[in-house]
């Protein structure tokens, strides 16, 4: 008799009861990302699933559906939230329509460095936990991608250079981004980009090397200007009745790998950023300087949106803010 987890036929019944624990056997725990597992992401997943493994002696098995072959990237949180896998990975900046609190890190040059980010997650880390929590997710961690910039196939010599291309955009603040710069905004998947640059649906997007390393950008996209636009990450959470229902040995098990993953991502996300890099240059991509009058640009959209973001997110926003300032 083997452990089984139920599937979606009977969301509301798996909710209830996310893991069937037999009298024997592994206990079977999906889990859902929408990326390979080439890059540091996947690895870092990977090797927490078989850290689990490893600590638990067995007892737990955490089956990976990499490059979202088990869920769409747009369902992995509903899927995770009702039961039908019990791990997701989200990238979290995408559902800012759910809670401000979500789309922080999304805010251009909100964090400057990995200092700043590390310090800015860490104060924004018990309000996202909250908001998880009420959804029926616990946080396990979070690995920030590297740094966004721009990928064109001209030069960006002020952030009005983007007034009238068809930008990529994957969130709500995304969105308003290019409402804000003239751009037109076009939702497009990670792996439609290729097949959008090519028909001309978006002719700009934002994201990090590493990212555009994956879906090799050079085809399509000749232009790479670093602008430290965001540092987006990726959140790895569980449902939280799964959670509960397992022995208190193998829940601290699961934390204890978790905090290893975010530790060790961390540290593979500043790898790639110098990496991915040296990549895009080696296949004919152009890295170009940012200028002085770009950045300024930059700097003057960031004061808008975090000021639109403070309306939102209310007094949670502003003390976080104001910490955060300090």
């Amino acid at each position: 008799m083997h452990r089984r987890h139920l599937l979606a036929a009977l969301p509301g019944a798996f909710a209830a009861a996310s893991v069937i624990r037999p009298a024997f056997g592994a206990t079977q725990l999906s889990f859902a990302t929408p990326y390979p597992e080439t890059n540091f992401m996947g690895q870092n997943n990977k090797l927490f699933a078989e850290g689990v493994t490893a600590a638990s002696n067995g007892a737990l098995n955490v089956r990976r559906f990499p490059n979202a072959t088990l869920l769409p990237m747009g369902q992995i949180k509903r899927g995770v939230q009702t039961g039908q896998v019990q791990i997701g990975e989200i990238l979290l900046n995408a559902y800012g329509n759910d809670d401000p609190f979500f789309e922080l890190d999304g805010i251009p040059r909100l964090a400057g460095n990995w200092e700043d980010l590390r310090r800015l997650i860490d104060l924004a880390r018990p309000y996202v936990e909250a908001r998880l929590q009420k959804q029926g997710m616990t946080l396990l961690y979070q690995v920030p991608w590297p740094p966004t910039g721009f990928f064109t196939n001209v030069e960006l010599p002020s952030i009005g250079a983007l007034n009238g291309m068809r930008l990529r955009t994957y969130s709500a603040l995304s969105n308003r981004f290019a409402a804000l710069v003239g751009a037109t905004p076009a939702l497009v998947q990670i792996p439609e980009v290729p097949q959008a640059f090519a028909t001309n649906v978006i002719s700009a997007m934002i994201t990090s090397a590493a990212a555009a390393a994956d879906m090799q950008v050079w085809d399509f996209a000749k232009v790479f200007t670093p602008v430290d636009f965001s540092f987006t990450g990726d959140a790895i959470f569980m449902n939280r009745r799964a959670l509960d229902a397992l022995p208190k040995a193998e829940q601290e098990v699961i934390r204890e790998q978790a905090t290893l993953a975010e530790k060790r991502g961390w540290e593979m996300a500043k790898e790639a950023a110098v990496m991915q890099s040296a990549v895009l240059a080696k296949n004919g991509v152009k890295v170009s300087k940012p200028s002085e009058e770009l950045m300024s640009g930059l700097g003057e959209i960031r004061d808008k949106l975090i000021g639109e973001w403070l309306e939102r997110a209310g007094p949670d926003g502003r003390a976080l803010m104001t910490a955060y300032r300090a």
